[in-house]
């Protein structure tokens, strides 16, 4: 399983109410949520963003409440992987229970810019910038999170069971 596309760069503490704002979480569409995903950053997030685009950010990426809004904001936004320094518990957990694949890796968040193209093996943990031609060795996944996420989320791959 792999992941390939443009970086959208951040930097630390990129907090849940960031991600999206509380004022729309009135609702639990995920459509509704992707078209005010990281508006109050990045203004221009909803309008760039391609299906497979790649969110890049340092330290502690998604702090804050413990909302589900979030990784389903990013992952219906077209996102097809959060490469972070660190990630809050509780974002990391919510992102793999919706089938959200998230890589810790200091190394890449750090040496990877805005707009590069990146490639993530997500069997190996080999991130690729393909800009730059380098290489950086993230987490791999275990098989049973592989799946989860193959099946779009926790509640389906237990109905799948």
């Amino acid at each position: 399983m792999n992941a390939k596309g443009t970086v959208f760069k951040y930097g630390d503490n990129v907090d849940t109410d960031v991600i999206i704002p509380a004022r729309y979480l009135n609702s639990s569409d995920p459509e509704e949520l992707a078209g005010h995903c990281m508006e109050d950053i990045d203004g221009d997030f909803v309008k760039k963003v391609k299906k497979g685009d790649i969110i890049v950010a340092a330290k502690n990426f998604g702090c804050g409440s413990s909302r589900e809004h979030a990784p389903i904001a990013i992952k219906a936004a077209g996102v097809s992987c959060v490469i972070a320094e660190t990630f809050a518990r509780i974002f990391y957990r919510n992102a793999i229970n919706i089938g959200l694949p998230i890589v810790e890796c200091p190394e890449a968040s750090r040496g990877i810019s805005a707009g590069d193209q990146v490639e993530v093996n997500f069997d190996t943990g080999v991130i690729t910038d393909l800009t730059k031609g380098t290489t950086f060795q993230g987490q791999a996944f275990p098989e049973f999170m592989q799946k989860i996420i193959a099946s779009e989320g926790l509640i389906n791959y237990i109905n799948r069971q």
